[in-house]
């Protein structure tokens, strides 16, 4: 059967079989940002949107898709113009294996767009169905807490570094951060 939709913008066309769920078809087709973890739904590994909301593409039937406007991993950002979250990942180290992230990614952004500037505890809520083997999830929050931050003010400093302050050129090696050898 073909299955008509919109991914990450573009109008796309995929056979698939009717047993297939969206997962299946977009690894097939060489999206690979979600990742099949445990095929019940749970883990959130698989997290992709559809039509706006996070969906766990491992159980959602292929069937039920045509039509659907779907949002990947691979549509929110390029390696060399990360979305503001995925610099916030990056920058705060808030990964280790990367397995869980695209998933994470994907969760963290359906909730900063439906609460720009979440608590902690609402942070913990909305990834509670997000699985991570690796981290003890302290830098995802702070990650997720420092996206927000990054997204209401349109500032990001992708080095890592605090864009708030200003960057002072040094001439000597015993200059250090904030000083210079005026």
């Amino acid at each position: 059967m073909e299955i008509d939709i919109t991914l990450n913008g573009a109008e796309r066309t995929f056979e698939a079989e009717r047993s297939d769920s969206l997962l299946d078809v977009l690894r097939r087709n060489g999206y690979t940002g979600a990742k099949r973890g445990c095929d019940t739904g749970d883990c959130g590994f698989c997290t992709v949107s559809v039509d706006g909301e996070p969906e766990r593409s491992c159980i959602r039937p292929i069937t039920t898709m045509d039509g659907a406007e779907i949002e990947t991993i691979e549509g929110l950002g390029t390696q060399d113009d990360l979305h503001p979250i995925q610099a916030a990942f990056v920058d705060n180290a808030a990964l280790q294996c990367g397995f869980c992230i695209p998933g994470m990614i994907m969760q963290s952004r359906s909730l900063l767009q439906d609460n720009p500037d979440p608590t902690e505890a609402e942070i913990r809520k909305g990834l509670s169905g997000n699985l991570c083997r690796c981290t003890g999830y302290e830098k995802i929050i702070g990650a997720v807490q420092d996206a927000a931050e990054r997204m209401s003010s349109d500032t990001i400093a992708t080095d890592g570094g605090d864009s708030t302050h200003e960057i002072v050129a040094c001439s000597n090696q015993k200059c250090s951060r904030g000083e210079n050898d005026e």
